[in-house]
């Protein structure tokens, strides 16, 4: 590792730009939506004792009033009048793709095609047949035709995106589990050393062929999105949010495709149904399920933690498990210092479990990792490095894992914690998943990092910011650069999936992030860095790092960070920039451009209504429900068993209360298993989109559901491209 003030030209991904004065004003814009976060994140703080509940009888009912009173003066509008007169609703074929008559969606088709409308052709291109459209039963379409009908084709989509780069190309790369008969811990198989040299500048890893690459300032082309790429596109979409046209735009666009799905649902409920009762062997039961959000620490419910407890106080109650200083001190001796006996504690008494008295107390949650309210059990029993080496840890882990074998259809991705406050953090944690034998073929693994900068600052543990970025990131690329000086390591990122970063969210920063934000070597306050700040380094060294091990063929890394739990709606702008998932995703519902965004780009997020019904969000008031309808990419977790859930199977339990309440069908609750992993088990074609991408063999998901949510999306975006190539969008950019 070389280090020193050197000057050089980065490689970029984007050309350079020239900030306009349109730019200048949007940054000013951004400035001013920034600071109005700011203020009612104040005030909300200090009047958060005194809030009148959502549900209030009395503002329900003046709402009610006011939505009366305005539909009263839209009946009476000469202007709504002639606009009605406009529209149809045609409860048939859609002339956006027209689908052959099927007996059964397995078979050849038994009819002809009705006529389509002639596609158009983009001026330059040759016209050429499209290919028929993928083989789906019968289903009723809901359209509008008129002045103010929106979309095209789905065969002219498919026309003028022929050209573009296959989804498959912009997948990440995962290793592949090993076989039946094959070592998961084999250490043979590292690819040779390469020599190069890494050097972190402006809290950015940048990689040299070579010594006299590093002289001449000519860096590995590995390029990444830059800081004034970042902050130019983070200020317009702080500035679209506010738009007022914009925002009533997006609003009912989501009413728009809520409605439309209620439709769908009445026409095809029992068509949905029907076709997957003709699907053999698959159910919601049998079909895979991935936990996209769960903390290892917490990963075991509190009836299975209490046991382990008790037995291994049972079976070795003389063991050596802690040294205090110099002192050995053993496991009875442990629980004697605390005035205990393992033999009456009770869940009760374990006092793991999240209740009304965490309701928006982030700091009573973090208190429950710790059993009877005790540091050293949560360091004994919950931590990867202490005196035993992770030992308790391991196994219970391990007994999950073999829970999860057993059940056979159900996945997870534990996150394990990096701190960033020593390089020896990944060789520790790699060490500890060999020597333990963590792998399960039933889990993957996340590494999430918390962001307490100002925490290790304050205790003189680090120099400055970019000392900690600098612990997380250069270990992974000299692993990376050199596997046989590393091959642990190497081995524990084959079965690691992604980051994510973590922390209470509601603790907001004063701080806007511009390019004239101090860079991470320069960060040296106590001050915690903003979220935005945190995302956009821990994104740009995590693309480096993965275009780095995708030249040398290996797997590669998502981001997927805690994003609108809590705290400021500005977050969300940021993740939508970096992440590809996000955890939580509650504010979307206070932003319909955000909403509308997500949506559009297809960003999976992952929900869990039972730890938002302990933390901040009712379970009546959780938009899945909403999301989901409206065509979300979304999916159920379970964030913390121990904390939220009771039975064994936690996940289950996640997707049980949400059926009950939410009264979701089966074919509701297999597409949102469905959403929680895109991977091969899915069926051959799992990347492509649409009904093409899914096999209803494995993943029980109709593919009149299928079609619904791709005709519906292309929809959206055929509006939106047209629309910016309509004369009035385009006298604005001259």
């Amino acid at each position: 590792m070389l280090s020193g003030p050197v000057s050089y030209a980065m490689p970029r991904q984007f050309p350079k730009l020239n900030i306009s004065e349109v730019d200048e004003q949007v940054r000013l814009l951004a400035e001013k939506v920034f600071a109005k976060v700011r203020r009612e994140e104040d005030s909300k703080d200090a009047l958060s004792l005194f809030t009148v509940p959502e549900d209030c009888p009395i503002g329900q009912k003046e709402a009610k009033e006011r939505e009366l009173q305005k539909e009263l003066a839209e009946q009476k509008s000469v202007e709504t009048v002639k606009r009605k007169k406009s529209f149809k609703m045609i409860r048939s074929q859609s002339l956006s793709l027209q689908i052959p008559t099927q007996q059964d969606w397995k078979g050849p088709p038994t009819a002809s095609p009705a006529m389509s409308p002639k596609t158009p052709v983009l001026p330059g291109a040759t016209s050429q047949p499209m290919p028929e459209p993928y083989g789906l039963p019968e289903f009723q379409r809901v359209t509008i035709s008129g002045d103010y009908c929106a979309g095209t084709t789905s065969q002219y989509l498919g026309h003028r995106w022929a050209d573009a780069a296959s989804l498959e190309e912009t997948l990440p790369d995962f290793q592949p589990p090993p076989r039946p008969q094959e070592d998961p811990y084999c250490l043979d198989d590292a690819p040779a050393n390469l020599g190069y040299l890494v050097h972190m500048q402006g809290g950015i890893l940048t990689v040299y062929d070579s010594k006299k690459m590093l002289e001449h300032q000519e860096p590995h082309s590995l390029p990444y999105p830059d800081l004034e790429t970042y902050t130019v596109d983070m200020s317009h979409i702080l500035a679209l949010i506010t738009d007022g046209p914009t925002k009533t735009y997006c609003h009912r666009r989501l009413n728009f495709l809520e409605s439309k799905f209620s439709l769908h649902e009445m026409l095809n409920e029992m068509s949905e149904f029907t076709e997957l009762k003709s699907n053999p062997h698959r159910d919601f039961y049998n079909v895979r399920k991935v936990d996209t959000h769960i903390h290892a620490a917490a990963c075991m419910n509190q009836k299975h933690l209490l046991r382990f407890i008790k037995h291994t106080y049972h079976t070795e109650p003389d063991r050596t498990v802690a040294e205090k200083r110099g002192q050995k001190i053993t496991l009875r001796q442990v629980f004697d210092s605390l005035h205990m006996d393992p033999y009456d504690l009770t869940v009760d008494s374990l006092d793991v479990h999240a209740g009304r008295q965490t309701f928006h107390r982030f700091d009573k949650f973090n208190s429950k990792y710790n059993p009877v309210g005790a540091s050293e059990l949560r360091d004994l029993y919950l931590k990867t490095e202490n005196y035993l080496g992770g030992e308790y840890f391991a196994r219970m882990v391990k007994e999950v894992a073999k829970e999860l074998e057993e059940s056979k259809y159900q996945y997870s991705e534990p996150r394990l914690s990096i701190y960033g406050r020593s390089p020896e953090e990944w060789p520790n944690l790699a060490r500890w998943f060999i020597q333990h034998k963590v792998y399960s073929p039933n889990m993957r693994w996340i590494i999430q990092v918390p962001r307490i900068y100002d925490i290790f600052k304050s205790k003189k543990l680090l120099p400055n910011f970019g000392k900690m970025l600098e612990n997380i990131f250069l270990p992974l690329f000299e692993a990376t650069i050199n596997p046989q000086d590393h091959l642990e390591l190497h081995l524990f990122l084959k079965y690691v999936t992604g980051f994510d970063s973590v922390d209470d969210e509601s603790k907001h920063s004063n701080h806007m992030f511009s390019e004239k934000s101090p860079s991470p070597d320069i960060w040296t306050s106590e001050q915690n860095p903003p979220y935005s700040y945190y995302l956009y380094y821990m994104y740009a060294n995590i693309m480096v790092l993965n275009n780095l091990r995708r030249e040398r063929g290996l797997s590669t890394f998502v981001f997927r960070p805690h994003c609108g739990e809590a705290g400021s709606i500005t977050h969300l702008v940021s993740a939508f920039l970096t992440a590809d998932n996000i955890s939580h995703g509650l504010l979307l519902k206070k932003s319909p451009v955000l909403q509308y965004l997500y949506y559009l780009a297809q960003i999976p997020i992952a929900m869990s209504p039972l730890s938002n019904n302990s933390l901040f969000l009712e379970y009546s008031k959780n938009p899945l429900r909403e999301f989901l309808h409206k065509g979300l990419h979304v999916s159920l977790s379970t964030d913390d068993p121990m904390q939220f859930h009771y039975t064994k199977e936690a996940l289950m339990e996640e997707y049980a209360i949400a059926a009950q309440v939410w009264k979701l069908s089966t074919c509701d609750l297999c597409e949102i298993a469905r959403n929680s992993e895109k991977q091969k088990f899915l069926g051959q074609n799992y990347y492509k989109e649409g009904p093409e991408g899914n096999d209803i063999r494995k993943t029980n998901v109709a593919q009149i559901r299928m079609m619904f949510r791709y005709e519906t999306l292309c929809n959206e975006l055929s509006f939106l491209s047209d629309a910016m190539k309509s004369e009035e969008i385009t006298a604005l950019t001259k």
